[in-house]
């Protein structure tokens, strides 16, 4: 970029150069990180990918339009293709040309009939009878009609070469496409023999010829097909109702009813138990509801029948019902009213208000559902009725990967869909988009589908499909550089990516990967070991080389993990649970085939599987959005299923994702785990601040008082350089401190609070030791191998597994009731192996206080940790969704068609 003209750059997003003197022999490089993808709605799997883009040019290429009233195909033809097709019909056939002015009219049409009779024209037919155009002709003007001019009549020469008749036909079918603008009926009649039987009738079998893109039965017309015609991002593709996002908000019944085992009375409408007069209001249309249709409000909605609950949902529509009210003299009257229904009630106020508040109070009960124009196709009508073969753009991109892999090799095989002139066309486009598609199941990803949402991705999702394209591009003497690839691999997929990354080697390109999968590693040209601790105790090279290298450095302790002088252990006993359980009924979101499935309580329970086998379905789509409806009384709505049993054992959830714990360089490690509260505390206890009066804010830097005016709290100030990079400089104040002088004169043991901040999370446990608030919060950083991250690093700087580290020592430092449940996803993400190490003596330490913990995971060491494994399968996607095996490691490893009960057996021996 930097080889690019001033202005050029300034339109480029310009990095920081690196804190380094000089890099030798620097090729092209291509960085792929962790970074998931776009979370804007209109991405998807085949746009990041680009197959999808492929497929817009072949289906408006090669692609055959349909009437979208009659369903005939809709062809362009030129007049000597017409000409053509009308000499197919059988020597001496008696032909009509016709060409149509006015198709189901009201009226007598007394102009239009002037009008031909004066252009010269000597015949009509109207609603399939010929009529002299010199004749007295009156129409009915209450009906409609429909008008053709007979251009011609002629008959099917014996022989086509005959120059004569063919010149006349063609003069014919040209007058008439004038005259038909465009459209002309050519129609077999016995009304040829210049007789006055005029009223034409007969064999009238027809056939109608158009040299416009439009159906000339029904006057449907495509617009110029063009590659945007299949853009859903493209108001000339995107259905006009939902803009091309496929979905549309509305109110949902599931979170307007989140317990159907509550009655009407009880409060099962759950927008209205917040306010008393409201929900009062709506009682009395129920108990009226109740008296016409023969239900009592104190029935739990699961025994309404589905017709009872369609009157309290939707109404009543026109019917009055006879409500109860009292008056302010206390009388009780009858009025008679509509029930608009719940769901309709609240969705015009959501539409109708102009409050903020109550818009934002009943966007809690809505969801996002299928658009009821295009069904969540994201595309116009027209542009779904360009079929190849039976299928439209959007039912293709609904296929698995491999699916559509199978349909497009199909293609260009012996039983193609395509003619001749489409297989030329659209070769080079399906080579393109084989290609690509190959290299999604390369590297594991053959169940996803092309219409998937690109945010909906996990993070090794995101970078496989990334890494996926690279390999497409085919580039040589590039330097890729690869952040942890094997995210969310399932160890049998590793296999595929270690070959996916050998192939770009081949190709000529250098690979650099950032990552802590020992197959990978051991599959490594060569290794840099980086260490040897984290933070301030790391950043030096330990030990570099081939595999074996790294295995005879005392000094590593990734070798050390990888020879074995180092294991992580496995449990001598398994935990036997409390004896209650969770149980998941009829769960069915995306891939999920009906399950049944249980979930001991008071056990590190792991849920395995391949990419795509259903795990964050089960867990995170239906246990834990079910868990924290009911607990927490949360709006988002679960998948499918039909219950959960035994969420009374439990009195929290909390779910432990890699999602950053703040989007500010304000926000830090200090802030998140509260631990910044209780310090601000101490400084404001120290006698000089007691004597000046100083409080806890004070030593805040987000509110005026202690923090410098100056930098407002960041310590810095941002240059902006136009087409440089923004430079950021320490403020000249407060030197990068944040804090004004006064607050900085306030030391606790010797240290200001800007110190303190600067301090490692080691380094503060030394100095807090004697205060054990404060002690127990960075003892469970210490703990969960975070004792090197500073205080007051700003959180963007954190890494996912970094961040999810933090969340669960914030979680282990509150005091546990022992009915909790914790779920993590994939938490040793960017773990080494001394990391996992103390990741699980923290996930056993909940356990062991009476806590059940719940980890989607794939790394081996953890696996073999478990009480209880509940393995999905067998495969990914459609495949997937079964439950493979259950129960203790020992039980897995016995299972023959449990692919993680394979790997795992050698861990247990």
């Amino acid at each position: 970029m930097e080889s690019l003209s001033a202005y050029a750059r300034q339109f480029l997003g310009l990095m920081e150069k690196p804190a380094v003197d000089y890099i030798d022999g620097l090729s092209p490089a291509i960085a792929i990180d962790q970074k998931s993808t776009s979370n804007n709605p209109r991405s998807t799997v085949g746009t990041v990918t680009e197959i999808y883009d492929y497929m817009r040019l072949l289906w408006a290429r090669a692609g055959r339009p349909y009437c979208l009233d009659c369903g005939r195909p809709v062809t362009r033809q030129t007049v000597q293709q017409i000409v053509d097709a009308v000499l197919e019909y059988p020597a001496g056939t008696r032909l009509l040309v016709l060409a149509p002015i006015a198709r189901a009219k009201r009226g007598e049409h007394v102009a239009i009939l002037e009008e031909a009779r004066v252009a010269g024209f000597v015949r009509v037919r109207i609603d399939g009878d010929v009529f002299d155009l010199d004749d007295q002709i009156k129409l009915n003007k209450n009906k409609r009609h429909d008008i053709d001019i007979v251009i011609d009549r002629l008959i099917v020469p014996d022989n086509n070469k005959n120059a004569d008749a063919n010149l006349r036909l063609a003069e014919s079918v040209e007058t008439g496409l004038s005259v038909g603008q465009g459209v002309i009926n050519v129609a077999i009649s016995l009304d040829i023999d210049g007789s006055d039987d005029h009223d034409g009738k007969g064999d009238r079998s027809e056939r109608v010829f158009s040299e416009h893109f439009a159906c000339p039965y029904d006057a449907f017309s495509f617009e110029e097909i063009e590659p945007r015609t299949f853009s859903f991002n493209s108001p000339h593709g995107a259905c006009k109702r939902c803009t091309g996002l496929g979905v549309e908000m509305q109110v949902d019944p599931a979170l307007v009813i989140p317990d159907r085992t509550l009655s009407l009375a009880d409060g099962a409408i759950e927008p209205y138990t917040h306010a008393s007069t409201s929900g009062m209001w709506y009682n009395r249309f129920f108990e009226s509801l109740a008296e016409e249709y023969n239900f009592s409000v104190g029935t739990p909605v699961s025994e309404l029948t589905e017709t009872q609950l369609n009157y309290v949902l939707y109404g009543t529509g026109t019917k009055r019902l006879d409500v109860r009210y009292n008056t302010n003299k206390g009388q009780s009257r009858l009025y008679k009213s509509r029930f608009e229904g719940v769901i309709n009630n609240l969705q015009r106020r959501y539409r109708d208000t102009d409050s903020e508040h109550r818009r934002t109070q009943i966007a809690h009960y809505m969801a996002a559902v299928a658009c009821p124009d295009c069904l969540g196709q994201r595309l116009r009508p027209e542009a779904l009725k360009v079929l190849i073969g039976d299928k439209n753009i959007d039912l293709v991109a609904q296929l698995s990967v491999a699916e559509a892999l199978a349909w497009f090799e199909s293609l260009s095989g012996e039983t193609t869909l395509l003619n001749d002139r489409e297989q030329v066309i659209g070769k080079q486009i399906l080579k393109e988009i084989c290609d690509r598609l190959k290299f999604l199941v390369d590297v594991g990803l053959d169940y996803l589908t092309l219409s998937r949402s690109a945010g909906s991705l996990s993070g090794g999702e995101a970078q496989r499909i990334r890494l996926a394209t690279q390999i497409g591009s085919a580039l040589m003497g590039v330097l890729y550089i690869c952040d942890e690839p094997s995210i969310g691999l399932h160890p049998v997929d590793g296999d595929r990516l270690i070959r996916t990354l050998e192939r770009l080697r081949d190709l000529g390109n250098t690979v650099i990967i950032v990552e802590h999968d020992e197959a990978t590693m051991r599959a490594a040209d060569h290794i840099i070991d980086l260490g040897p601790l984290a933070g301030v105790a790391g950043g030096k090279i330990v030990a570099q080389g081939s595999i074996e290298d790294i295995l005879t450095n005392s000094d590593s302790i990734t070798g050390a993990y990888l020879s074995g002088r180092r294991v992580i252990p496995t449990p001598k006993t398994r935990r036997l649970g409390n004896g209650q359980s969770l149980l998941v009924r009829g769960a069915r979101a995306n891939n999920l085939k009906d399950l049944e499935v249980e979930f001991p309580l008071g056990l590190l329970i792991l849920v395995t599987g391949v990419s795509g086998s259903g795990k964050s379905s089960l867990v995170n789509e239906i246990l834990v959005r079910r868990a924290a409806q009911v607990i927490h009384k949360s709006h988002q709505r679960p998948g499918d299923h039909d219950t959960i049993e035994g969420l009374h054992y439990l009195d929290k959830v909390v779910n432990i994702d890699q999602s950053p714990i703040g989007r500010t360089p304000r926000s830090n490690p200090a802030t998140y785990t509260g631990v910044f509260t209780l310090i601000r505390d101490l400084f404001s206890l120290v006698p000089e601040s007691r004597v000046r009066g100083y409080k806890p804010g004070r030593f805040s830097f987000n509110v005026k008082g202690g923090r410098c005016e100056e930098c407002r709290g960041d310590g810095y100030k941002l240059v902006e350089m136009q087409f440089l990079p923004d430079v950021t400089v320490p403020c000249e104040v407060c030197e990068g401190s944040r804090y004004n002088r006064e607050a900085l004169e306030i030391k606790f043991r010797g240290k200001t609070i800007a110190e303190v901040l600067d301090m490692t999370v080691d380094e503060a446990l030394s100095l807090f030791e004697a205060f054990p608030r404060v002690k127990r919060v960075l003892q469970t950083l210490v703990d969960t191998g975070l004792g090197y991250i500073r205080l007051g690093q700003p959180s963007t700087t954190l890494s996912g597994g970094e961040a999810q580290r933090i969340k669960l020592a914030s979680e282990l430092s509150r005091r546990s009731t022992g009915k909790t449940l914790y779920v993590l996803d994939e938490p040793t993400t960017g773990l080494s192996f001394l990391d996992v190490h103390h990741l699980l003596d923290v996930l056993h330490r909940l356990v062991d206080g009476g806590n059940t913990v719940v980890v989607i995971e794939h790394h081996l060491d953890v696996i073999k940790s478990a009480d209880h494994i509940i393995d999905l399968g067998p495969y990914g996607g459609d495949r997937g969704g079964l439950i493979v095996a259950q129960g203790s490691p020992e039980k897995i490893v016995t299972v023959k068609k449990s692919a993680t009960g394979q790997y795992l057996k050698p861990f247990l021996t």
